[in-house]
């Protein structure tokens, strides 16, 4: 049965370009109808304010809603900000995973706007962000229906054939685990400042626990609420998947240990619902427990322990949100919004132990 349409003010939408940041409309405009000789008019282009990471604007022409992702200034195209291999990504993956914006055009003459960008097709819906939009309300049934929608679509995505769509060489093959525990180990190493622990038992005791590879797959690697898209007229179904730029081959289970990092409960302690970004607590939402019971039901997948998964998940968060307090701590940003950010880190490597004591949730 269908639920109620959502008011037309909960669609996602952009805001003016940020200062500092704006579009060399003229030149891309130029590009794009050279690559889509149909495009008529000139694009309205706004913003989008989610994501810390790449640029993303919205070119309204008159007969086509399209977004442009571009790296910030100031990165080299072949990094963190791989414009071209975000794009081909989710160019191979559409066909088999629709959920995929359907991409246009990619640019790598640096002429244009002084960087690679793309520009794909906007879904336009809703994206729930650490609340859902004022003036949608859903049920405890349909956010129960919402929650399974989402990690069946993270189920569904783990399916596809990464041969069949040409991503076989997306990864680097056997032995995930292991490069991920490493890797963001020695990144937390490079991160770390004065005032947060060293991480070393929950590092220890990582490495000494991996597992091997229980799968290898299309994994997303950042799968939260707040990268789907959802249907403005059914606001429980999922119509979009964004944000592929740390998209890779890997193991299932550590795409849903990071996801469920995120994952905070209404009865969470409260550092933990601090974090909270994403609209898990509403009623009927799962628990982390039921999201990994049901994953593994669905999934057939049978790990051994789930312990270093979750374990694993909440380390690389803290990595994650360390990165981010070492610029403002090294007085590279600014944003207040940092400065407190090494009392999460401390509280969770407090929580991983708690996690490794316990044997897992």
């Amino acid at each position: 049965m269908a639920t109620h349409a959502a008011p037309k003010s909960t669609l996602d939408s952009p805001s003016s370009v940020r200062a500092g940041e704006e579009l060399n409309v003229p030149a891309v405009d130029a590009w794009l109808k050279k690559q889509v000789p149909t495009l008529e008019g000139l694009p309205t282009v706004t913003q989008f304010s989610g994501g810390a990471s790449n640029w993303t604007y919205r070119l309204k022409y008159p007969k086509r809603d399209l977004i442009l992702r571009r790296p910030p200034a100031g990165t080299k195209a072949k990094s963190a900000h791989d414009m071209s291999r975000e794009y081909r990504v989710q160019k191979a993956l559409r066909p088999a995973y629709p959920f995929v914006p359907d991409m246009v055009a990619l640019c790598q003459d640096a002429s244009v706007i002084g960087a690679d960008f793309y520009v794909m097709e906007r879904i336009e819906g809703i994206i729930p962000r650490a609340n859902m939009p004022r003036g949608m309300n859903l049920s405890a049934g349909e956010t129960r229906k919402l929650c399974v929608n989402v990690i069946d679509k993270l189920l569904e995505l783990h399916a596809v054939d990464a041969q069949a769509v040409g991503l076989s060489s997306l990864g680097k093959g056997a032995g995930y685990p292991r490069r991920q525990v490493e890797g963001w180990s020695d990144r937390y190493e490079k991160a770390r400042t004065w005032n947060v622990p060293s991480f070393k038992y929950v590092r220890d005791w990582l490495k000494d626990h991996i597992p091997d590879d229980i799968a290898t797959c299309v994994i997303h690697n950042d799968w939260r609420f707040d990268n789907v898209v959802l249907d403005p007229g059914e606001p429980t179904q999922v119509i979009g998947v964004l944000d592929w730029e740390m998209a890779t081959l890997g193991d299932p289970l550590m795409d849903l240990g990071s996801a469920l990092a995120y994952w905070v409960e209404s009865d969470d302690d409260f550092f933990m619902r601090a974090t909270r970004r994403q609209p898990t607590h509403m009623p009927g939402m799962m628990s982390r427990r039921e999201v990994v019971d049901y994953y593994l039901q669905r999934s057939g997948l049978k790990p051994a322990s789930w312990t270093f998964y979750e374990v694993f998940g909440i380390f690389r968060l803290a990595g994650i949100i360390q990165q981010i307090y070492y610029r403002y701590h090294h007085k590279q940003t600014r944003n207040p919004a940092f400065k407190n950010f090494w009392t999460l880190v401390t509280y969770y490597d407090w929580r991983c132990k708690r996690l490794i004591k316990k044997g897992g949730r």
